[in-house]
């Protein structure tokens, strides 16, 4: 017998690649699972199937940075007085990528990449050992939402924010509309998805400057990265990442905050334009700003 859940949850994270650097990411959570009948006559309660399974994804995935550890670029460190962790992530040609987090800020998925096989080995592995025993196997679907329209992926942390967003790297895959005096303008919108794509979104007031940071790697050059540094309720955090795949706002990160910024940005190159912007984080929820 089989049972399934459609849309249960989706996850919100970003990872480390290569190529692309450090990329945000939203994937849909779709779950499906074998067994016999327990003494309900179900395989799993749905009540279940949504509070537990959605937790453990939500706990081991959601709002976290995923490090690919069998590639040749990533270097871990654990301080076992601190439960720190650092990712020096060696990118050649300036492009290096390095953290200091509490360990539960990233998630260690034993692949040379984070791709959807991969991540959902991960979860499976995870995930089996919950399982009541009339469960004898599990099928995890994860997929990107379809959208048609241009969109971008970002990366930012949120200092302030008192659950799981204040961890410094973790991202969205997101849609943008936009709305010059009424019409939606396909132009503008391609305009955020290039200027976007694969971003880190920083705030001025996180970073940091002269030796005032931890990382000790040679890659580290203030020439070639932006660091940024808080202290928030789950612990400090620390980043260094390259100005060419960054950019910096004078304001925090939430998403009503770059709607806003996105509208203005756009009032300033087309000024004799009204625009509406609704700006996503992930899939299916964002802010609308106007300019």
């Amino acid at each position: 017998m089989q049972l399934f859940v459609n849309d249960l949850t989706v996850m919100d994270f970003s990872y480390l690649c290569p190529e692309r650097g450090m990329v945000g990411e939203s994937w849909i959570v779709d779950v499906v699972l074998d067994g016999e009948l327990n003494e309900e006559s179900m395989v799993l309660d749905f009540g279940k199937v949504k509070k537990e399974l959605k937790f453990l994804i939500d706990e081991y995935v959601d709002h976290k940075l995923l490090v690919p550890v069998e590639h040749e670029y990533s270097q871990i460190t654990r301080d076992p007085n601190t439960d720190e962790v650092t990712v020096d992530f060696l990118r050649p040609n300036g492009k290096s990528i390095h953290l200091v987090c509490p360990a539960e800020a990233y998630a260690f998925v034993y692949s040379s990449t984070v791709t959807i096989p991969s991540v959902g080995q991960y979860l499976k592995d995870v995930i089996a050992t919950h399982l009541p025993s009339n469960v004898d196997g599990i099928e995890l679907i994860l997929r990107p939402e379809i959208i048609e329209t241009p969109f971008y992926h970002y990366t930012h942390g949120l200092k302030k924010h008192d659950g799981n967003c204040q961890r410094i790297a973790h991202g969205h895959r997101s849609k943008v509309l936009v709305f010059e005096d009424g019409k939606l303008s396909n132009k503008w919108q391609q305009y955020w998805a290039s200027r976007w794509e694969d971003i880190y979104i920083g705030s001025q007031d996180d970073i940091v400057d002269g030796s005032n940071h931890p990382f000790e790697n040679d890659n580290v050059s203030f020439n070639e990265h932006y660091i940024f540094q808080y202290e928030s309720s789950q612990g400090e955090f620390s980043l260094a990442i390259p100005k060419s795949e960054s950019e910096i706002i004078q304001t925090d990160s939430t998403v009503e905050c770059l709607a806003q910024y996105m509208a203005y940005e756009l009032k300033s190159l087309a000024q004799d334009s009204g625009f509406k912007v609704l700006a996503f984080e992930g899939v299916g929820k964002g802010a609308i700003a106007f300019a």
